[in-house]
């Protein structure tokens, strides 16, 4: 058996750390997640992201890396500028340059990174043990001396000599550092490995932890060393960072409040954080990720289904409103009556027993072909269950897009209650200009929120068939549609056009004092 956190059994988490326990976050997104192959944020994105942490009260966030050059340190100088509550830092080398350039972002604090491990000493810096240490101490003082919150890192410290290590901390607390950190760089470290090398570091003051996710230890490794000590943790949003990532803030946030009663940030922030940080990035969330993944708060299954329904803590952890989430029950092969019925209710269908049993088969008919059922299938189902005849209220009659050398346009004709409509748009590509087009269509006539857009490509080759699904919104009101073509193009208006016609007709079934105006197309 596995004997973790050094051979000592009193050493649980839980018997370490409660809710009177302080553990901070230090937020490193906007430097080792931009270090992630692909990534490039731009000064307002990072600005944004910043104001989004901030909210959700991360106490430190480290802006960059001031020595990368004078774009990054023109963004650091905007974040500082914001006059946000958390303390902003920058991440800076072992010379003095590097402290200097920090000091001209106006950032109230420095991540100090000096090499611990023989690799990084001799083969990457190439100076000596002694030298590491003298030069930490001088860095530090002289920070210090600027008035400036210091942290010192020990790079590659999980693979480092641990006397070496602890030298280093030792020199760096004694010039005046605010804290040491505990660096897992590689991502390769065991929680044994993690706890002992903590451990040491935490007897001379206060600890930090910053895990990669290589060996998918990220959160072990931090679970490991606030057992040992530590009291602050640096991560990312989403986990981005380079290789396989940091360890996910979200996670680490949720988890010791969930588990521990220890508060770290503002947790119905979150998901809001997360979606922002995908978007900036270009990084998309996987449907599995814990907390902010799409299926963290889903349920399919007609058993889950059933006894959600009857009971919403029946197969969660914790509400999804906790961290900024709305609970989704979705429909496909291993839907049962209950969740089936649920949704009918939510868009004001009404069916009797034997057209509910005939609309469960045909939706797990379609889910057994590998199709996800959306909100506009079950809602067809059961109009051909019902024998009932679809009123539409907004059709695509014909659609023409170019983009060429130019800039794009596109030209839609609907049919909008009966009446045909021809009008034009421009955008950023074809998609938007057609969907620009549409919202010029239809004027006051609808007024919806695009919520989501994804497209898949189910099919290769130049000709390949993309599926787009939209979820689309108005009031209290949402739908999801998704269509497949050859030409994304049109494939994407058939969703839009498809959704705004469902929420049009269902608007026009509300009371009159549920529906203050008309709709008024906005994606």
């Amino acid at each position: 058996m596995v004997d973790l956190f050094g051979g000592n059994p009193n050493t649980p988490l839980a018997s370490v750390l409660d809710s009177d326990d302080t553990v901070q976050l230090l937020d490193t997104t906007l430097r080792d997640g931009e270090q992630a192959p692909g990534i490039s944020l731009s000064p307002e994105e990072k600005a944004d992201i910043a104001r989004a942490l901030d909210r959700a009260n991360v106490p430190y966030i480290e802006a960059g890396s001031a020595c990368t050059g004078q774009g990054e340190r023109e963004t650091i100088r905007r974040v500082t500028d914001l006059g946000l509550d958390a303390t902003i830092t920058s991440f800076a080398r072992g010379v003095k340059r590097d402290v200097d350039l920090a000091l001209d972002c106006d950032v109230d604090g420095v991540t100090i990174v000096v090499p611990a491990s023989d690799k990084h000493v001799e083969g990457k810096v190439g100076t000596t043990r002694d030298e590491v240490v003298e030069t930490t101490g001088d860095l530090v003082a002289y920070a210090k001396d600027h008035d400036l919150w210091v942290e010192v890192i020990g790079e590659d410290g999980s693979r480092a000599d641990l006397d070496f290590l602890v030298d280093i901390a030792s020199a760096a607390l004694d010039a005046g550092a605010d804290r040491s950190c505990y660096a897992d760089t590689v991502g390769h470290a065991s929680p044994e490995t993690t706890y002992e090398y903590v451990s040491a570091l935490a007897e001379l003051g206060p600890v930090s932890t910053h895990t990669h996710d290589d060996l998918g230890l990220a959160m072990t490794n931090v679970y490991a060393s606030l057992a040992a000590g530590a009291d602050m943790v640096h991560g990312t949003v989403n986990g981005i960072g380079e290789r396989a990532g940091n360890v996910a803030l979200e996670e680490v946030a949720i988890a010791l409040s969930h588990c521990y009663g220890v508060e770290t940030a503002k947790l119905d922030e979150l998901y809001a954080l997360a979606q922002k940080v995908s978007h900036a990035t270009g990084v998309p969330l996987p449907p599995n990720k814990a907390v902010v993944g799409e299926n963290a708060f889903t349920h399919e299954s007609g058993i889950h289904t059933d006894g959600t329904l009857k009971d919403d803590a029946m197969y969660e952890p914790y509400p999804p409103e906790t961290v900024g989430r709305e609970r989704r029950l979705v429909l496909g092969k291993h839907a049962g009556r209950a969740g089936v019925a649920a949704a009918l209710d939510e868009h004001d269908v009404e069916v009797d027993d034997d057209e509910l049993a005939a609309v469960v088969q045909r939706v797990k008919n379609v889910g057994d072909r590998g199709k996800r059922v959306t909100d506009a299938d079950l809602l067809a189902i059961a109009e051909d269950v019902q024998g009932r005849d679809r009123d539409r209220r907004v059709e695509l009659l014909d659609l023409t897009a170019a983009s060429g050398g130019g800039t794009p346009t596109a030209s839609v004709r609907l049919r909008v209650n009966d009446d045909e409509r021809v009008a034009s748009g421009t955008g950023s590509g074809p998609v938007d200009a057609a969907v620009e087009a549409v919202r010029s269509a239809l004027g006051p006539d609808a007024d919806a929120q695009l919520d989501s857009y994804h497209v898949d490509a189910i099919t290769g080759g130049t000709d390949a068939v993309v599926t787009v699904e939209v979820e689309m919104s108005y009031g209290d009101r949402s739908v999801t549609v998704a269509t497949s073509d050859s030409d994304i193009t049109r494939c994407s208006v058939e969703a839009m056009v498809e959704a705004l016609d469902r929420l049009l007709v269902a608007a026009d079934g509300e009371p009159d004092d549920t529906a203050e105006s008309p709709p008024h197309a906005d994606d």
